[in-house]
């Protein structure tokens, strides 16, 4: 019997979509990518709704601690749950509350003068969606891609992912400056349901039935056990707490500052962080070809960039001097994201995702609430030149301290895929065998 035709529409998707991008890689590519674009105007968009609201640079700081604080508290439930649960409902379920929260946020903007500890309930509600959606989102990207193809997969993603956020952070910071930063955050309500919808399609019938488990202590502490006999994984995770930080701290709080105060305006510090998405990009279309064999090596030496953009802002450098160390700064994380992205998906079980990225989130994520609170104190005690500067310097300093970890210098790429096996990694695996960290959006 023959098979019935196949049309040209269909020939034609299939050509444009690569074989081992299949129906959730592709769903959550796009999801990303909506989410994204929303999410990086509202981000500058919080920030300048509290100054518009007579704020300072201490309430800023209150408001951005607010988001981050329920990370810290909600992370390792997140995770456990969406090792439990299925994936996609924990995401969906994660960007419903985002978009309530962000929804409620641009209607108090718009329609008042919102007060400090509204923002900051708001927010904290958003980023307790995001506890909830990031360990299982990197699990469900994690289990989309087979070990062969991961290294390409993943650089795509984020490509695609952070271009998105180019075009939202030069988009929201214009908006802000044209109508206001209540219709920027308005517009990421909207992303979020419209990603939160795409999610619902994602398919989980791949994904093996879990074993009956011991309970959601039980499974916390499987996943501590994971994570604590990986060296690499901790150490890094331990620098990423300090980096993560410092690096929230000056962005968040201090670059809209410098650029109300120095730049001109909220649509200067967009532009800036618009081409620290381009060197994203750029990062990511590195990766796409490079497959560097020592990934933990190559991925940390990448992260010493992060200490340009404060040091920029600590000059400060003019615009176009602080966009290309946004760019410089993209590009190098980029590749340390790709590089963490794979490592964890040779290195770390299927079924174990997305526990051990929760504990990777929330080693990352610990201090930012605290850095954020103190950054306005820190301003006032030592002044914001000396702010920055020393952000700058506990990025190098932390970074420098993970390259004496042995398994982060010679942990390797495996030329086969990763085996569904938890055999911790606690000794330095062998030289000849091969071996990423950010938000899948």
């Amino acid at each position: 019997m023959s098979s019935p035709p196949t049309t040209p529409s269909c020939t034609t998707a299939h050509r444009r979509r690569p074989a081992w991008a299949g129906r959730n890689y592709t769903l959550l590519t796009g999801a990303a990518v909506v989410t994204n674009l929303g999410s990086h105007g509202a981000l500058i968009a919080s920030a300048f709704a509290v100054l518009e609201a007579g704020g300072s640079g201490g309430d800023v700081g209150l408001v951005a601690a607010a988001r981050t604080l329920p990370l810290v508290l909600f992370l390792l439930i997140g995770g456990a749950l969406a090792d439990r649960l299925p994936r996609h409902r924990v995401m969906v379920a994660a960007n419903a509350l985002n978009c309530v929260s962000q929804a409620a946020f641009a209607v108090l903007v718009l329609t008042g003068h919102p007060q400090l500890w509204q923002m900051m309930l708001l927010t904290a509600l958003c980023g307790t969606g995001t506890a909830f959606f990031n360990p299982a989102a990197e699990g469900m990207l994690l289990s989309s891609v087979s070990g062969e193809h991961a290294n390409r997969a993943f650089a795509l993603f984020r490509m695609a992912m952070n271009g998105a956020g180019i075009g939202g952070a030069a988009l929201g910071g214009a908006m802000i400056a044209a109508i206001g930063p209540g219709w920027v955050l308005a517009v990421d309500a909207a992303a979020f349901a419209l990603a939160g919808a795409l999610r619902a399609f994602l398919d989980v019938g791949h994904v093996p039935d879990r074993a009956p488990g011991g309970g959601l202590l039980a499974d916390l502490r499987e996943g501590w056990v994971e994570f604590r006999t990986r060296p690499w994984l901790w150490s890094i995770v331990l620098q990423f707490s300090v980096v993560v930080a410092v690096v929230g701290a000056a962005e968040a709080v201090y670059g809209p500052l410098v650029a109300r105060d120095r730049l001109g305006g909220p649509a200067p510090w967009g532009l800036a962080l618009g081409f620290f998405g381009i060197g994203t990009i750029a990062g990511a279309l590195l990766m796409v070809a490079w497959k560097p064999r020592r990934l933990l090596l190559v991925g940390t030496l990448c992260v010493f960039p992060l200490a340009l953009p404060s040091a920029g802002l600590a000059v400060p450098l003019p615009v176009w001097g602080l966009c290309a160390v946004m760019f410089v700064s993209g590009t190098a994380v980029e590749v340390f994201g790709v590089n963490w992205m794979t490592t964890m998906h040779q290195e770390i079980p299927e079924e174990k995702f997305s526990r051990v990225s929760a504990y990777d989130w929330f080693g990352s994520v610990s201090m930012l609430p605290l850095a954020t609170a103190v950054a306005g104190p820190v301003e006032s005690a030592f002044g914001r030149t000396s702010a920055l500067w020393g952000c700058a310097t506990l990025v190098v300093l932390g970074t420098a301290a993970v390259l004496f970890v042995p398994d982060v210098r010679r942990l390797t790429r495996k030329p086969s895929p990763p085996k569904a096996s938890s055999v911790p990694a606690a000794a330095p695996p062998d030289p000849a065998a091969a071996s990423t960290k950010v938000s899948p959006g």
